[in-house]
């Protein structure tokens, strides 16, 4: 299954997929259709509009005009299913900081320590986040892992607005002009151009030979006049810069990206999906596919906010089932 077939499937942009994989899309060999290898897993990024902090659901039945007084009645062969996703929102934050959330499928032997572990967080944050009664899990089981992500600075004018970038990806903005990483060595925004399209406004700083992502740094007696060039949003169709300069006590080191790869890593616990992207400025509202049976639960001492719950859906989900395992099981 190619890259842009698997983006299909979820509505996303193939370059979205990549972004969201931490893959690279300028390595040797990039116009190939990344052919799949079996066992691997991919995120796929879901679109979901956020309002209020809750992420809108339908239900598969609903998605698909399926009849509700019938749960046992049998799928046509070779018909086609629209799988809604699941989404999490929270106010795009984990205890007041800059956070997305990664709906994740839990597989057989799945335990919350081992997600924990896996994503840097605790047991008592997933148990938070998803109203858990007890840090216990069953194959199926859909929950939202809290990131660390990097928060964007944006003016409220900028289509761009309220871009979150978790830590160890990157994301694509600014009609793929501009290429904003987040981590590993902290969680602030970094942004440089993306070289993806030749149609691109100018991202040269204002009164300034420094281009967007440029960084000068000038040792001096009394520490380092460093100066930078840094993305401010995409406002009115333009990508806007801003110059920044100032004394430090130390000259900064050349900047680490997160590590890109070729092809994804095989997962050996869980199925899991993309972290929900912070909506854009046209995206408050509305229903937008989330994933079946709805449970709007606010946590005891988590972020407020809601996740969407998985529901039985009888003998139709094991069809699903079957759906969401080949999307998620292919190789870039």
């Amino acid at each position: 299954m190619k890259v842009s077939e698997v983006a299909a499937l979820f509505g996303a942009d193939p370059r979205a997929v990549l972004a969201a994989n931490a893959l690279d899309f300028a390595f040797p060999g990039r116009r190939q259709p990344h052919p799949p290898r079996v066992g691997s897993r991919s995120a796929s990024p879901p679109r979901c509009a956020c309002s209020d902090g809750v992420r809108k659901s339908v239900a598969i039945r609903t998605a698909n005009g399926l009849s509700a007084e019938d749960p046992d009645a049998p799928l046509d062969a070779g018909a086609t299913l629209v799988v809604p996703l699941p989404c999490a929102c929270f106010n795009s934050t984990d205890y007041n900081l800059p956070a997305v959330y990664s709906p994740m499928s839990c597989g057989s032997g799945t335990t919350v320590q081992s997600i924990a572990a896996t994503h840097a967080t605790t047991v008592t944050d997933i148990s938070n986040v998803n109203a858990m009664g007890s840090p216990i899990v069953a194959p199926g089981d859909i929950l939202a892992i809290p990131l660390p992500a990097c928060a964007s600075m944006f003016p409220n004018s900028a289509s761009d607005y309220g871009l979150l970038v978790a830590n160890g990806t990157y994301a694509l903005t600014a009609g793929n002009c501009v290429q904003c990483s987040c981590g590993p060595g902290d969680l602030k925004l970094y942004c440089t151009p993306a070289s993806l399209t030749a149609s691109c406004s100018s991202m040269q700083c204002p009164n300034s030979n420094l281009m967007l992502g440029n960084v000068t740094a000038q040792s001096t007696s009394g520490g380092c006049n460093v100066s930078s060039c840094s993305y401010a949003g995409l406002v009115n169709g333009t990508i806007a810069t801003s110059l920044s300069s100032g004394l430090q006590p130390t000259c900064p080191g050349p900047h680490q990206f997160p590590p890109l790869r070729a092809t994804p890593i095989a997962v050996n616990q869980g199925s899991y999906l993309a972290p929900s992207p912070a909506p854009g400025a046209g995206e408050a509202g509305g229903d937008i596919p989330g994933f079946p049976g709805s449970s709007n639960v606010s946590p005891a001492n988590g972020p407020s906010g809601s996740v969407s719950q998985a529901a039985s859906v009888n003998r139709p989900h094991q069809i699903v089932a079957l759906i969401l395992s080949v999307a998620l099981y292919f190789q870039m």
